[in-house]
């Protein structure tokens, strides 16, 4: 019998919704530090237990990748596993929304949800019928609207002091990338990179990205190439959990840097990755554009201002780095303490005022 992980949550509700019939999981890891933001993940699972997994794992990176971005804001995820070969029609979709509103409602305000893989922002006006702990509406409803364009604009910041660890250059037309994933956020940063004059190889299960990449004059590639095909820089677009060890071993490029969530599919592969020469920059921190723009939205901040938090994400990035060489550790252990650093002084500021 394997050892069960440490539990570190605070909240972990995990119900059958009354209306859908679907596994529904709410979790709140965090939220010291204000309250959780998170999305909600619809997605496909083997068992329910998958489903839950994946929220508990989300809801640490979101405490982690709040705290590094400097948010007053806590760490908190939800999934609606969808089982295996059973489609789910419109009306179930919706069903399972409002239950998820319910069990957003029920933790009175210590977690708010959004968008995420699998939902969009007007997802989000059906659950905000159960529950008012909801952003990223769309913009013509008065909220924030999609992320997406934020997230990307943080990960495109992230690129040029990744490129000057690993290369001593931020020169991005001189640069070649492997994309893995066209969606929302790949898509745009794609664009922006050949913007700039990147060389792109990119790919996505979608076939119909192709147009995407024929727009772009980018090589596509197929979606089991994309950890072989040789480049500088791998950027993880979809899923997480991609980076095994086996990947890692034969992965041919010098620096990942990307907007996927949990990229490693184990911790240690940070080290793997430092062993190799291959510059990480890490995920929670490169990826947080999103969470910014909703919580300045939230907060009433114009878009100028979200505009200079998101291009700040660089300068973390550069600081992580750097830290991680002068301390003789990797990428994501100078990141994790960055964050720690940030949650423990709140949470000794809370001691000290009880």
């Amino acid at each position: 019998m394997s050892a069960i992980p440490e539990f570190s949550h605070e909240r972990v509700l995990t119900s059958m919704g009354a209306r859908s019939g679907l596994v529904i999981t709410v979790a709140l890891h965090s939220s010291v530090l204000g309250p959780a933001l998170g999305g909600c993940r619809m997605w496909t699972y083997p068992t329910w237990a998958d489903g839950q997994a994946d929220a508990l794992r989300l809801s640490a990176a979101m405490t982690l990748k709040n705290a590094a971005a400097g948010l007053d804001a806590g760490g908190g995820k939800s999934v609606i596993a969808l089982p295996l070969g059973v489609p789910v029609d419109s009306e179930r979709r919706r069903a399972a929304l409002l239950d998820l509103g319910d069990m957003v409602e029920s933790l009175d305000g210590r977690y708010r949800t959004a968008e995420d893989v699998g939902t969009t922002e007007h997802d989000m006006l059906v659950v905000r019928e159960r529950t008012e702990h909801v952003v990223g509406l769309p913009a013509e409803n008065g909220g924030a609207g999609e992320p997406a364009g934020a997230t990307a604009l943080g990960v495109y910041s992230s690129i040029a002091p990744t490129l000057e660890a690993a290369f001593g250059s931020d020169r991005i037309d001189e640069r070649s990338f492997v994309i893995s994933g066209l969606g929302q956020v790949g898509g745009r940063l794609a664009r922006m990179l050949a913007g700039h004059g990147a060389t792109l190889l990119v790919t996505d299960i979608d076939e119909r990205k192709r147009q995407l990449a024929d727009e772009l004059g980018a090589r596509w590639i197929a979606p089991d190439a994309a950890l072989t095909t040789t480049a500088d820089v791998f950027v993880p677009a979809g899923l997480g959990g991609i980076l095994t060890d086996e990947a890692i071993d034969q992965l041919p490029v010098r620096a990942v840097v990307g907007p996927a969530n949990n990229p490693l599919a184990e911790h240690s592969g940070a080290e793997r990755l430092a062993a190799r020469g291959i510059v990480y920059a890490p995920d929670f921190v490169v990826n947080a554009g999103g969470v910014i723009h909703l919580q300045g939205m939230a907060d009433g901040l114009e878009w100028p201002a979200i505009a200079e938090r998101l291009t700040g994400i660089g300068d973390t990035v550069r600081a992580v780095l750097a830290s991680a060489r002068e301390r003789g550790i990797t990428p994501l252990e100078a990141a994790e303490a960055l964050a720690a650093a940030r949650i423990d002084a709140a949470r000794g500021h809370l001691t000290v005022s009880a």
